[in-house]
């Protein structure tokens, strides 16, 4: 595998940067692999996902019911809310039976927030008003009045008090409350299937060496990670990264894969998604 590269899709945020950055200045052996980091938001990686154009990427959970004929779930990398999660905020606070009947701006059909929303409001897409809007624009969209009610993921989850919006509800805290205190499973890695087993495992090992680096040495990693650090100063763009890069990134866990399992099957139940894979973890 001498000078192999390899496509590494995830998204411009500090999490992610602080996952991988080890990887990015080559400070962990690679084993003869180089990463190309393609950057770009989780929407269109999921898209691309959905092409098996990348062969390693981040995706939303979400998005694995359409792609696991083709990739398989790595072992680390994974975003967690646990008692957090995606957001719905705007210029007032407004209940759960308000919000159906509003226009709600959202950052993507195929992210784990708009899954989740449609589980929290019991209806499929076709039965609410919703735009797509960039998950940087969601903000500006309610504050606009071009929605009524935003559906925030990333830092907007920090910062949403700042833009002068209130909190509807929090649906990483919902998710807990209904599912015996398992967190939401947001966003995963995932390593196409055209490597072979053993090829697929010597990469995942390197993916979670750049984790496990980070972690150790958490203060030159925030650094690299603040240029990515949209409208946060280190302090909170520090908070933000340990909310979604902890012990569930390093390994899921049983408790990890359950919420994915159960993530999926009620989406399946309720017919929100075409089928409801089993999972396929590199090991």
């Amino acid at each position: 595998m001498e000078n192999f590269t390899l496509t590494l899709g995830h998204s411009p945020d500090p999490d992610d940067a602080f996952m991988f950055y080890a990887l990015a200045k080559e400070l962990i052996p690679s084993h003869g692999f180089k990463f190309q980091h393609v950057l770009q938001d989780i929407q269109t990686l999921n898209e691309r996902a959905r092409r098996g154009e990348l062969d390693i990427s981040a995706i939303s959970i979400h998005a694995y019911a359409y792609v696991s004929d083709q990739y398989a779930l790595l072992p680390s990398g994974a975003s967690m809310g646990d008692g957090y999660g995606p957001m719905l905020v705007a210029k007032t606070a407004f209940s759960k039976q308000e919000i159906a009947r509003k226009k709600i701006a959202v950052p993507g059909t195929m992210t784990s927030a708009f899954l989740a929303l449609q589980l929290w409001l019991g209806k499929a897409a076709s039965e609410f008003n919703f735009i797509v809007v960039p998950f940087d624009q969601i903000f500006q969209a309610v504050r606009s009045g071009q929605a009524d009610v935003g559906l925030i993921i990333h830092e907007g989850q920090l910062t949403y008090r700042d833009q002068g919006l209130q909190l509807c509800q929090d649906l990483g805290l919902w998710w807990g409350r209904e599912n015996d205190g398992l967190p939401l499973p947001l966003g995963g890695n995932v390593i196409h299937k055209r490597f072979d087993p053993a090829t697929r495992k010597l990469i995942s090992d390197i993916l979670t060496a750049s984790i496990q680096y980070s972690l150790a040495h958490r203060a030159e990693a925030v650094q690299h990670a603040l240029q990515f650090a949209r409208d946060m100063g280190r302090e909170l763009a520090d908070q933000f990264v340990g909310m979604y890069v902890n012990h569930w990134t390093l390994n899921y866990g049983e408790k990890g894969r359950e919420s994915i399992r159960r993530f999926l099957t009620q989406a399946y139940e309720r017919r929100l998604i075409p089928q409801c894979p089993e999972l396929e973890f590199v090991s």
